[in-house]
C-alpha cells in the first residue's frame, strides 16, 4: 500500500474553527470522553439515582438530548470553538461521537458489576477517544496513511490487550476487535463520521462473534 492509494484530505484534517486552541480544544474534548465508561459501569447506578432513574434510561436521555441539540445547532447553522466549517451543514464529528459511544453503553454485552461489566463496551468506546486523536495527529503532520495506521494500530491493540487483562474481555475477541477499530477510522465519507465508524465496525464485528464467546 502507498499513500497514493487511500487519499488524505489535509485540509479535513488541519483545520478548526479556533485555530490551534480549537484543534487543541477539540482533541481534550475527545480524550475526555475516556472517563464516560469508567462513570457508567461504576457510578452509574448512583448518578442516575438522583433523578431516580436506571442508567441505561440517563444514557437514551442524555442521547436524545445530544441529538435534538445538534437538530437545532444544525438548523442555525451554528459552528463552535473546534468543530469545522464543514459542519455547519452536516452533522458533527462529536455528536456522532455521542451517538456511537451510548450505544456502545446501551447495547454491548456486560457481565461481572463494576468496571469488569464494560470489558466490552469500555475499550470499544477508549478505541475511539484514544486511537483516533493518535492517527489525525499522525496525519496532521503529514507522516502519511501508512505511519498513522500503523500507530493506531498499536494504540489499539494496547488497549484491548490492556481490557483483556483489566476487564476480562476474551483475548481472542481483542486481538480480533483491535484491528477493526483502526480499520473504523479510514473510511471517508460525508454521511457519517468516523467518529461513529471507529466503534459501530467493530461493535459490528462483536455481535457476529459474540454466540461463539
Amino acid at each position: 500500500m502507498n499513500n497514493e492509494e487511500i487519499p488524505v484530505d489535509i485540509d479535513h484534517v488541519n483545520h478548526s474553527v479556533g485555530g490551534a486552541g480549537g484543534h487543541f480544544f477539540r482533541r481534550l474534548l475527545h480524550i475526555s470522553m475516556a472517563v464516560i465508561p469508567v462513570l457508567y459501569y461504576t457510578k452509574g447506578e448512583e448518578i442516575s439515582s438522583i433523578i431516580s432513574i436506571s442508567p441505561t434510561q440517563l444514557v437514551i436521555l442524555i442521547c436524545f438530548s445530544i441529538l435534538s441539540l445538534e437538530a437545532i445547532r444544525l438548523k442555525f447553522g451554528i459552528i463552535i470553538i473546534g468543530q469545522r466549517e464543514y459542519e455547519a451543514t452536516q452533522i458533527s464529528a462529536l455528536a456522532w461521537g455521542a451517538f456511537a459511544v451510548c450505544l456502545a453503553l446501551l447495547i454491548t454485552p456486560q457481565e461481572g458489576s463494576g468496571m469488569k461489566s464494560g470489558l466490552y463496551g469500555a475499550p470499544m468506546i477508549w478505541g475511539l477517544t484514544f486511537v483516533d486523536p493518535v492517527m489525525g495527529e499522525i496525519k496532521r503532520n503529514k507522516q502519511g496513511i501508512q505511519a498513522a495506521i500503523i500507530g493506531g494500530l498499536i494504540v489499539s491493540f494496547i488497549i484491548w490487550i490492556g481490557s483483556s487483562f483489566w476487564l476480562g474481555t476474551p483475548l481472542w475477541i481483542a486481538l480480533i476487535l483491535a484491528p477493526f477499530t483502526v480499520l473504523g477510522e479510514l473510511p471517508r465519507v460525508k454521511w457519517i463520521d468516523d467518529n461513529a465508524t471507529m466503534i459501530l465496525v467493530p461493535l459490528t464485528i462483536l455481535f457476529l462473534l459474540h454466540p461463539f464467546i
